[in-house]
């Protein structure tokens, strides 16, 4: 089975100011063409450390690809150590010095000279052409005691990247990693932690029968279940029977099928049943609207968001009652009933939600402590509500749990999932 380790290079990506988002990418395709990825990687701008951090990938996988580092900079020295490593000398890739001219010439632009530090590609490596930016790849083989190894290198602008990938490295890659497939299946899931997730699946299959992993990326909490062999056909049929497997075990706390986003399913269902949802926020500030107008389409099912923050909002514009205020607070069940019903009035929707509640870091009492919030519901003929404790968290983290709370109890509206006691 053809092995790959991930090297992402970039004194940004180490120190964190810059998200890489082209390593999971990389993982997911790798493993949907039988290349099984071993290894993630991240090195600074360093030649002695990218050099350390290849020689010791080069040990492990067959191929390695790099991310960073081909920009005409001073800092940007990939293309020279991947040289040294491979013991090659650079050269000057006369069709790519072309194609950095022409570019800023059609820019109006004359190239500045040390563009031409991108067309450097070490001897006897076959370029990978870039058709969204200057910077070539280049996939160079490298000598070693275990076979001859290669190192893919690529920029590491994720637009470039991935185009580059998509249209050379993927068909290269594909003449190499046999007849094995790779299949996975992600569920996302809400309600249940991680260590729950693990506890609920445990003797779901054993190791030759399939793999679970789980993500744990703030809102969402995913399992993923990952299997491999020949036929592609026998691995979706061993998906179709693993996830019935895992629905059974996981229930309703199964929202969807692949990376999906809890607004988007909110969304989707809403729409499917001819649904509209209102939606009144204090202490999510917008948060659970800018969600769900996010997804394309979300016209269809969202009618209406109303952040009334002020108790005065809360009054004149969703029609809150002063002696609720007065008597209940404006983190209670009550003024959250109210606040639904009002926006479901107003706006003529069909669901009406709300949320209130203390973010922090201030505010909180003995009786009302921080991450204490209300959450309200208000349809035709009914109305639901409950006060939850999400705990003394940063105000940004509680602000995105009630959002997905919120995102979640419309969903099992939709469904006519019970929800929970008031």
């Amino acid at each position: 089975m053809l092995t790959a380790t991930i090297l992402a290079i970039g004194d940004e990506i180490v120190s964190g100011i810059t998200l890489d988002t082209n390593t999971p990418f990389l993982a997911d395709t790798l493993l949907q063409i039988g290349v099984e990825p071993i290894g993630f990687l991240s090195v600074d701008d360093d030649p002695e450390r990218i050099a350390r951090a290849l020689h010791r990938a080069l040990e492990d996988a067959a191929v390695v690809i790099t991310t960073g580092g081909l920009g005409p900079t001073i800092d940007d020295l990939t293309a020279a150590v991947v040289a040294r490593v491979a013991g090659r000398e650079m050269r000057i890739h006369e069709p790519s010095l072309q194609r950095i001219v022409e570019r800023f010439r059609g820019r109006g632009m004359e190239m500045p000279r040390n563009n031409e530090k991108q067309a450097l590609i070490p001897e006897g490596a076959t370029v990978v052409e870039n058709p969204l930016g200057t910077a070539p790849g280049f996939i160079c083989p490298v000598a070693h005691a275990q076979g001859e190894r290669y190192i893919v290198t690529l920029p590491g602008v994720p637009s470039e990247m991935r185009r580059m990938v998509e249209e050379t490295v993927v068909p290269w890659l594909r003449t190499r990693s046999g007849s094995r497939r790779f299949a996975s299946r992600t569920f996302s899931t809400y309600g249940i932690s991680e260590s729950k997730l693990d506890e609920m699946l445990s003797g779901l299959m054993d190791a030759e029968e399939g793999r679970l992993s789980f993500r744990a990326a703030f809102p969402r909490m995913q399992v993923r279940v990952s299997v491999s062999g020949e036929d592609p056909a026998q691995l979706q049929e061993r998906l179709d029977r693993l996830e019935g497997a895992i629905r059974e075990r996981l229930g309703d706390a199964v929202y969807a099928v692949g990376d999906e986003g809890l607004e988007e399913t909110v969304i989707r269902l809403l729409s499917e049943r001819g649904s509209t949802v209102a939606v009144a926020e204090s202490c999510t500030g917008g948060l659970i609207g800018d969600r769900l107008t996010d997804v394309p389409g979300s016209s269809a099912a969202f009618l209406m968001g109303v952040v009334a923050y002020a108790n005065e909002a809360k009054v004149g514009v969703l029609g809150v009652r002063p002696e609720t205020l007065a008597t209940d607070g404006a983190v209670s069940v009550q003024t959250a009933e109210e606040m639904a019903a009002g926006v479901r009035r107003i706006s003529g929707a069909d669901l009406g939600i709300a949320t209130t509640g203390i973010a922090g870091p201030g505010g909180g009492t003995e009786e009302k402590p921080v991450g204490t919030v209300c959450i309200g519901m208000a349809w035709e003929g009914g109305g639901w509500s409950r006060r939850y404790n999400l705990g003394t968290r940063d105000r940004g983290w509680v602000k995105q749990a009630t959002a997905q709370l919120a995102l979640d109890l419309i969903r099992k509206w939709a469904l006519g999932i019970p929800l929970p006691p008031s």
